[in-house]
């Protein structure tokens, strides 16, 4: 039976040395950095992560050499970058068990939650979804992505942005209060996991914002850089 339009081109992101990732979902954890939930006014004590969705197409990638080019989001006067280890799930899975989820983890990329956070903060208050501080148009930057079996599952790495040279974001993923094992697992609760899913994992203090002209260089150290110039 044909399609009554065409339909969409599907969303894939480049994998270190050859090949393309497919994306399916795209999750994000919400306060995994202690410091970060205090700088957003909230309690960094270890309550059970909570997930918001970004969609497939939000994300936006280049080849490990270049820079990407992004015009400034549309409806903010306060964009704000989030630099985040993300997590590519290459094994589906149902309440899957904590020490089983890193089988399911396929590798490793540099993301950012770019984040409309006058609109998420105005809707916050309200009490109402995120979707459009979050979910819009190119708010998911993202790396190349590297497989497990060639850096294995970093549990400690140095995690940094910068915003035109100067240092905005510095820790470590082991600051992470929830680890990348058990976001999958709890996350499998709720979800069943398909390959082609991305999860981000969380972004530490330091998030400001970036105007047009901005260039924003994010990285995890063993997994990757990104950069990203807004015009």
């Amino acid at each position: 039976m044909a399609y009554v339009i065409e339909p969409p081109r599907p969303v894939v992101v480049p994998v270190l040395g050859d090949g393309l990732f497919p994306v399916r979902r795209v999750y994000c954890v919400g306060r995994n950095y202690a410091a970060h939930a205090r700088e957003m006014g909230a309690d960094p004590t270890r309550e059970a992560p909570f997930f918001f969705c970004k969609p497939a197409d939000a994300v936006v990638s280049v080849g490990p050499e270049g820079v990407l080019e992004l015009p400034y989001p549309v409806a903010t006067a306060n964009l704000h970058y989030e630099a985040e280890l993300v997590v590519a799930i290459g094994l589906g899975g149902a309440d899957i068990p904590v020490d089983e989820a890193l089988a399911h983890v396929w590798g490793y990329g540099v993301g950012l939650d770019m984040t409309r956070r006058d609109l998420q903060t105005a809707l916050k208050d309200k009490g109402r979804p995120w979707e459009l501080g979050k979910a819009f148009d190119r708010s998911a930057p993202l790396s190349t992505l590297v497989p497990a079996g060639a850096i294995g599952h970093p549990q400690r790495a140095a995690i940094w942005l910068e915003r035109n040279g100067e240092s905005r974001q510095r820790a470590d993923i082991a600051d992470m209060i929830w680890s990348v094992a058990e976001i999958v697992a709890h996350l499998s609760r709720y979800f069943r996991l398909e390959p082609g899913d991305l999860v981000f994992t969380g972004t530490p203090d330091g998030v400001g914002p970036v105007v047009a002209g901005d260039v924003v260089e994010a990285g995890v150290e063993g997994v990757g850089r990104l950069r990203v110039r807004y015009v």
